[in-house]
């Protein structure tokens, strides 16, 4: 199954098709039709069922346009950005890993130097525009949309986020005080992220304007257990490790042999599998793969993306990392505000602490305007590694704004003093899993989807996911049939189910359009159901009792019959585990039609 059957039936069916298309479109944007909608916020409350209600994390929810100063903290106004190169023939830009990988030459972690020998070398190399061989020098290209925020010159220039992890790290203190100042806790969040893309394409893959969902799960530096990691430690994960091997061991086993750094990372990647079972990816076609050396973030000790085998090859999903302190150490260094917590002590102990004193005579003269900057820079810098008489003997460098700035030994004393302490303050470290909504959505509906061999389609999707869990038919448009099918609609509405009604065309076609669409059961109404009532029930003015209607199952296409006022809570329990329809009828001479 190829990914243009999948958007034809997703623009057919309405899950999702390209954007502005009356007007030509514009890459790297896709709307979710009525279908789409439904399965993605299926998916986005699973999501949340698993990280704020089983495991307790508080979900937040901040803006998307941000202040340049948090993307010159975090890295990504230097950082984010991809390698481009222009076809010096169509003129069109791409990617320049794109075009290498499309020609079949690996590269990762490249310069622009090596990306541009590539170019030129590799004969296979083409335009994916043109097919021109020649292209221009490889350049970074920031990946950010920029904006201002206010108007004139008393605005400030932003950009709307790549990624929604960063709010939560802006509000670590607020969080910690929710948490009564204790770890470990979480931080989730989900919305819509931003980058422009230098070339998007491969559908859901790869937009500009996408969804994501982010946990930040902030853990004491030194203690990296997680208190529910014994309810998970057998479970089997398939591995595919740094030295190139594929393993299948259980979480426990992986922690213990070293090849997961910790725990907490463990047991996060192990929920992730859970959840993706339930959406319906498919085991086989999917696996945790390690960041090699040459692709880790020099501040990760661990790092594991969650890739799905579809008809683009193997795509990342959802990523989960161990990023150690850097992300609020970044925001430290650049805010100067406290984004710490106090660990206490069980009793207080007697430690030696140094401090650095700034010489005011000596720096005023020396620094001048900047002087008093610099004592308060030294009067806060970390004397921890200066506890030995030789490191008084050194130049110290501290950071004013974004200058680093050496102060002599002349310049500053340490003083020495043994002191009780009741506690310390420690950055914590946070463990990252983010998943991909969009890309995940493209993977369930490619897996979900079966093509038979007369052509018939079928998406095999969960229950949870289904965005119509049941669908009710008149048999035919009597209005007998047609008012009670109408009843036991409302009837499953009323019980919070996701419902459709259909009484268009035969009932076979009608069966044909719900297993396109995913239905997982179908009710039909029709003469034997309303007229079998008894006697006895219509003298009692419960006729309805007696009633009864078939279901139908959409994989195995067989039918059971149920009475109405049974339907409900039959479908409920149908919903939540697939019935065994071995001794079901089979399907109807209706329905083959």
């Amino acid at each position: 199954m190829g990914a243009d059957d999948l958007l034809s039936l997703a623009k057919r069916r309405g899950f999702f098709w390209p954007s502005y298309e009356i007007y030509g479109g514009t890459a790297g944007f896709y709307d979710y039709g009525p279908l789409g909608s439904r399965l993605k916020s299926n998916v986005e409350n699973i999501w949340r069922r698993y990280y704020v209600q089983e495991e307790g994390f508080f979900e937040i929810n901040c803006p998307a346009i941000t202040p340049e100063v948090v993307f010159e903290a975090s890295g990504h106004l230097a950082e984010f950005s991809d390698l481009m190169v222009q076809c010096k023939k169509c003129g069109q830009f791409f990617r320049a890993d794109h075009v290498l990988e499309e020609a079949g030459v690996e590269v990762s972690a490249a310069t622009a130097e090596v990306v541009g020998r590539l170019l030129l070398k590799e004969a296979g190399v083409k335009c994916p525009n043109c097919s021109n061989h020649q292209f221009g020098p490889p350049q970074p290209f920031n990946l950010m949309f920029g904006t201002m925020t206010g108007p004139g010159s008393a605005g400030r220039k932003s950009y709307m986020r790549p990624e929604t992890a960063q709010g939560m790290f802006l509000n670590f203190q607020a969080l910690l005080r929710h948490n009564r100042e204790r770890l470990p806790f979480g931080a989730v969040q989900l919305g819509r992220g931003y980058r422009n893309e230098i070339s998007p394409r491969q559908a859901l893959i790869r937009l500009r304007e996408f969804n994501m969902a982010e946990a930040e799960v902030f853990v004491h530096p030194e203690d990296k257990s997680w208190p529910r990691f014994e309810k998970v430690k057998d479970t089997v994960l398939r591995l595919l490790a740094q030295d190139g091997v594929e393993y299948k061991l259980t979480a426990g086993e992986a922690v213990e042999k070293g090849m997961m750094a910790n725990q907490a990372l463990a047991y996060f990647i192990v929920r992730t599998q859970d959840m993706f079972y339930e959406f319906g990816i498919d085991p086989e076609k999917f696996k945790f793969r390690q960041h090699r050396k040459d692709e880790m973030a020099h501040y990760a000790s661990d790092c594991w993306d969650g890739e799905a085998l579809t008809s683009l090859g193997w795509i990342e999903i959802v990523g989960i990392a161990d990023r150690g302190c850097f992300d609020l150490s970044a925001h430290i260094e650049r805010s100067g505000q406290d984004l710490d917590f106090f660990e206490a002590y069980d009793k207080p102990r007697e430690e030696q602490i140094a401090e650095v004193k700034p010489i005011h005579k000596v720096l005023g003269p020396m620094f001048r305007e900047k002087a008093k900057a610099v004592a308060q820079a030294l009067e806060s810098f970390d004397a921890t590694e200066l506890n030995t008489e030789d490191n008084n003997e050194k130049n110290l460098t501290i950071t004013l704004g974004n200058t680093e700035i050496s102060v002599p030994p002349e310049a500053y004393t340490v003083v020495r003093e043994l002191r009780k302490v009741s506690g310390r303050r420690l950055v914590p470290h946070v463990i990252e899993p983010s998943y991909g909504i969009d890309r995940i959505i493209f993977t369930i509906l490619e897996h979900a989807l079966e093509t038979g061999d007369d052509g018939y389609k079928t998406l095999k999707l969960t229950a949870p996911v289904a965005p119509i869990q049941v669908a009710i038919f008149p048999l035919i448009g009597k209005n007998v049939l047609v008012s009670k099918a109408r009843e036991v609609e409302e009837l499953l509405r009323v019980a919070n189910m996701a419902v459709a009604y259909d009484d268009g065309g035969s009932i076979g076609r009608r069966y044909a359009r719900m297993d396109e669409v995913g239905t997982p059961y179908c009710v039909t109404v029709d003469f034997e159901g309303v007229e079998g009532r008894t006697e006895q029930g219509s003298k009692n003015g419960e006729s309805s009792l007696a009633e009864s209607v078939t279901i139908r199952d959409r994989d195995s296409k067989k039918q059971t019959r149920v009475p109405i006022n049974e339907l409900a809570t039959t479908l409920k329990n149908y919903l939540k585990t697939p019935p065994d329809t071995s001794g079901w009828e089979k399907a109807t001479a209706a329905e083959k039609e």
